[in-house]
């Protein structure tokens, strides 16, 4: 079959013939149709992730959709002919999606919301479980609160807003000034970062008392942000890029909790899988009521333009999540 594979770091992709892999124990061969494009995927290809402990040779590209090929022995729940989606590979040494097809863990894997293209299903497993497990898992967002999202016109951010606003949050989300309309198109309301400081905006939209939830999806100084912006007591902090130096003193402060998401450890590990198949099912019942639904760029790449999808990505040109087509 033909795969885009990285022999070493920060060297190109290369288009290569490998061999078809063979599903075991638990696994199925998915025929993958699309496969989404995320800023991990440009940092692993460049050696900038060791988190996610790639072993080389690799085949990158953690989200696909796709169809079903073969069943393995033990699986439950997918036959031939169904249309799947998934975060599978791509980390440590499990195969990525940017392959005609791979055998992955059937616990990972759930069926296509039937609203989706397999382009736009391609483009939700990693944000999507990302989103979940901070605000659903860790925040537990409900009606009532008020929920902050830092980029909430990126990738997870975008999807963050429609899952709090599903579950009847009230949701701001802060960016950058050309993303306000997306912010607004979204249902949030928006707020510039570049303009208004963070006393500014806690005090406009809590009376200063701060934010029920703060997910912070950006990292760096947002973070250090969230704290600051976090209600007194009850509130939580989360963070999917919470790996810097940061000084607690503003969260202690405010009596506040705070919780890390590590979307890869499932796969890293092997542990806690069937949860990232369960809440793909939770996000396909959403897409399929129209709560959800992601934001694409409109360019189209295939197995022989990776390099340009990754230069999209790593360039800020891409307006949404970009996908590759792997059937041409």
């Amino acid at each position: 079959m033909r795969a885009v594979v990285l022999e070493q770091f920060d060297t190109p992709l290369v288009l290569s013939e490998i061999d078809k892999p063979v599903p075991g124990p638990g696994q199925v061969l998915v025929k993958v149709k699309a496969s989404g494009v995320n800023p991990l995927d440009t940092k692993i290809r460049a050696g900038k992730a060791g988190h996610a402990k790639s072993r080389l040779p690799a085949v990158l590209g953690m989200d696909l959709a796709g169809v079903v090929e073969e069943a393995g022995a033990e699986v439950i729940g997918f036959t031939p002919g169904d249309e799947v989606y998934g975060l599978t590979g791509g980390v440590g040494d499990l195969q990525g999606s940017l392959a005609e097809y791979v055998a992955v863990d059937a616990r990972l894997l759930a069926h296509k919301p039937r609203s989706l293209s397999m382009r736009q299903a391609a483009a939700l497993p990693l944000v999507v479980i990302t989103a979940w497990e901070g605000l659903v898992d860790r925040a537990q967002v409900r009606a009532g609160q008020k929920v902050l999202i830092h980029g909430g016109a990126g990738g997870i951010g975008h999807v963050a807003v429609q899952i709090a606003r599903a579950r009847g949050a009230e949701v701001y989300a802060t960016g950058s000034p050309q993303s306000l309309k997306s912010i607004e198109d979204l249902g949030a309301t928006a707020i510039d970062h570049t303009t208004t400081s963070v006393d500014e905006y806690v005090a406009r939209h809590t009376d200063g008392e701060g934010f029920d939830i703060v997910y912070d999806t950006v990292g760096g100084a947002t973070l250090d942000a969230s704290f600051a912006a976090v209600r007194t007591y009850t509130g939580h902090v989360l963070s999917a890029l919470g790996w810097g130096t940061h000084s607690l003193a503003p969260l202690s402060f405010r009596g506040a909790t705070y919780s890390g998401v590590f979307t890869l450890l499932p796969m890293l590990t092997g542990r806690g899988r069937e949860h990232h198949g369960e809440i793909l099912r939770e996000a396909a019942s959403l897409a399929d009521s129209g709560a959800l639904k992601p934001l694409l760029d409109t360019r189209h790449f295939t197995l022989a333009t990776v390099p340009d999808a990754h230069t999209a990505v790593e360039s800020g040109t891409a307006r949404g999540k970009v996908v590759i087509d792997i059937e041409e």
